[in-house]
Formats: C-alpha cells, structure tokens, sequence
C-alpha cells in the first residue's frame, strides 16, 4: 500500500490525536463524548464520538448452501424495509460466538452445528465504535419456535437471488450486506 506524499505539516499517516474528552449522553443503548482532536495536520478542532452496544450478525446457509435464512423487515429509525440476517446485541460479558448462538436460536428456532467467525467491521468507522462480528452457520437444525417475535418471519431464499436482492436496494443494514457480500464472493473465487 502506498503512502501519498506530505503537502502539508505533519505526517499524514500518524493517528489522530485525543484529548479532553468529555460526556455528552450515557445510556446502556447510546453514548456520546465531544472530545478535542489533533489531525495529523496539525489542525484542532472538536469531534463527537459515539458508542453503540457490540452486534453480531449470522449467515446461515442451508446444507447444500443454496438457500440463506432471510427476513423481511421494518427498521423504524430509517424507515426502511430490508431483508436480514438473524442478529443482535451482545450482553455484557458474552463472548460473540455465544451471542450469535443465541441470536440465532432466539430468533428463528435454529441451532447450528458449525459457526466460523467471518469478519468484525466498524460500520460507520469515522465517527461510531460499534464493532459487528460476522458468522457463517450451516448445518442447522430446528430446534424450538423463535422466542423472539418482533423480527420478522425468518424464510429459506435462493442464494442466486441475493445478489437482485441487493441490486434492487432490499439488503440495507450493514451487516447482512457484509456476510451475504462475503459468502458470495466466498462462492465466486471457488467456481
């Protein structure tokens, strides 16, 4: 990777400086500090930075992996419909494995035999620490009805169809976009 040359003071490539941070909001959902900043120019200038609870988010593939377990679902805050993938929160203390074990069972009665980490991403890294961690499930069984009932109605969709899905702007949350992307690159580089 290459560097792009210096035109102003200071080394463009050094971190960004932190200084005085200060709260703003705290709550267990949310929190918000304005902090004093030092670019790497030398420039000064407040920042807010924000906090939002750690995710996960679960690619579940049926056994032949031709169908992923999607739902169809209203997102308030944007008021968008999007497919997506079963996910949440993590709790305090829960490793993220665990808490998309959980997530998954919780939310669609499924339990996976194999789940490999995929990828942990910052989705809006410039100014929100809220890491999502990203897995693959397969070989799934059902084992109960979701407890949870407010997340849709989880259904087996062809694969072959993600990528119209997405096309058309019907995959808008992050982190489904980033494990069905991957899994579909992942499929793309084996053929």
């Amino acid at each position: 990777m290459s560097r792009q040359e210096n035109t102003g003071a200071g080394d463009p490539g050094a971190p960004w400086q932190v200084a005085n941070v200060r709260p703003v909001l705290d709550s267990p959902w949310l929190r918000v500090e304005l902090a004093d900043i030092t670019k790497p120019s030398g420039q000064l200038e407040e920042h807010y930075m924000v906090w939002l609870p750690p995710a996960v988010m679960v690619v579940v593939l049926d056994q032949p992996g031709e169908h992923v377990l999607l739902t169809w679902r209203h997102r308030c805050v944007p008021d968008v419909w999007s497919y997506e993938i079963p996910g949440g929160l993590i709790e305090d203390g829960e490793a993220p494995a665990a808490a998309a074990r959980r997530e998954l069972l919780e939310e669609t009665g499924y339990r996976a035999r194999e789940l490999r980490h995929v990828v942990t991403f910052e989705p809006a890294v410039g100014s929100v620490r809220n890491p999502h961690h990203v897995f693959l499930a397969r070989g799934v069984e059902r084992v109960d009805e979701p407890t949870e009932h407010d997340e849709g109605v989880f259904d087996w969709v062809p694969l072959a169809q993600v990528p119209g899905l997405i096309a058309a702007g019907q995959v808008a949350n992050s982190g489904s976009l980033v494990g069905l992307l991957h899994v579909l690159a992942s499929r793309a580089a084996d053929a």
